[in-house]
């Protein structure tokens, strides 16, 4: 659905127009440039905006440099989701996603290269799609959402070649353990689904509410946010306190204290020379009973190992020194980041 805009607007009128966007702004989805140098971010009006990460997170930075380089509208709806590969940056929104060339988009040249829709089963449907998850062995593209169905689509030919049914409700994470090749899924329905690629088959189920340490009725059982690493270890989280950790088999081996209800993302960074495994969580300030409705972003940065400790950082950026692989993010927020504004 377009969003309302007056046809003729005196100017003292759109500055109170657009501050009332902003106000009511959510960030949906965010994703750094192939070179590390640049950052997109999608919100509730269908726009990306892209920020020069360089420029925002400088010591001497100045409010100009935190606003966007270029904004462009991509979607008619919300970005619900967004990837890149080496040269494309993919979004996704209302049923379908898009391509955008990078090399364009910092030229402020933002059209669009191609869109594609999965094969829903009426004409009539249009579910969101809230997750996209590159396969890279395979060249392929997995986009999971309002259908309730993970569908797979070749990045050379831009076909469909496979959909995997299992999940009840719509879907809203997805997770990739790449050596296996296998996705892990959770969603609304309260599950954690791991498939296996080369079969098209589900080969593991962890009802997470089922579990009395995890169930939290009052608060449903959604699943907002996963992470793997490529050997044993499955993270979740959602409508609970905590950061979930299981095995393959579904066993929970331990949970780590988070922040409040509403986990909405999960960052695992493994450093190779230390016994230890750092996660960044996010969860909003607002409804803890839907992803989204947020008033403000929290990160935390949850130690797995023995001797770390808990860092919280507030406005919407994490960044942490000495881990190389921690790029900064920006997380769902209703309003706009103190890190990073004017989208």
């Amino acid at each position: 659905m377009e969003r309302a805009m007056p046809q003729a607007v005196p100017l003292g009128q759109m500055e109170v127009f657009q501050a009332l966007q902003r106000l009511h702004m959510i960030i949906f989805s965010q994703n750094v440039s192939p070179c590390g140098k640049f950052l997109a971010a999608g919100n509730n009006y269908g726009q990306i905006a892209i920020f020069s990460l360089s420029a925002a997170l400088s010591s001497e930075a100045k409010e100009e440099s935190k606003k966007p380089m270029v904004t462009f509208q991509a979607h008619d709806g919300p970005v619900y989701s967004m990837v890149s590969t080496d040269r494309h940056l993919l979004s996704a929104g209302d049923g379908e996603v898009k391509a955008w060339l990078w090399a364009e988009i910092l030229k402020k040249g933002c059209k669009e290269l191609w869109r594609r829709q999965p094969p829903y089963r009426t004409s009539l449907e249009v579910p969101e799609i809230n997750a996209l998850l590159l396969v890279p062995k395979e060249n392929s593209l997995i986009l999971a959402g309002g259908d309730c169905q993970l569908h797979t689509m070749d990045l050379e030919t831009g076909t469909f070649t496979r959909a995997l049914w299992g999940h009840t409700d719509y879907i809203h994470c997805l997770a990739l353990r790449e050596r296996s090749p296998e996705v892990l899924s959770g969603g609304e329905d309260g599950a954690v689904r791991l498939w296996d690629l080369r079969t098209a088959k589900e080969v593991q189920t962890i009802e997470v509410y089922k579990h009395e340490e995890c169930s939290r009725p009052h608060n449903g059982r959604w699943i907002g946010c996963l992470a793997t690493d490529s050997d044993w270890m499955i993270l979740s989280a959602g409508q609970g306190r905590c950061v979930n950790q299981w095995q393959l088999s579904g066993e929970l081996k331990a949970q780590v204290p988070g922040s409040s209800p509403g986990l909405l993302s999960l960052s695992l960074n493994q450093q190779p020379a230390a016994p230890e495994c750092k996660v960044g969580s996010a969860r909003g300030s607002g409804d803890p009973g839907r992803p989204g409705c947020v008033d403000r972003s929290v990160t935390t940065l949850l130690p797995l190992g023995p001797d770390s400790r808990r860092q919280q950082l507030q406005g919407g950026c994490l960044y942490q020194s000495g881990l190389p692989s921690f790029l900064p993010v920006l997380l769902t927020s209703s309003n706009t980041p103190t890190s990073i504004s004017g989208v």
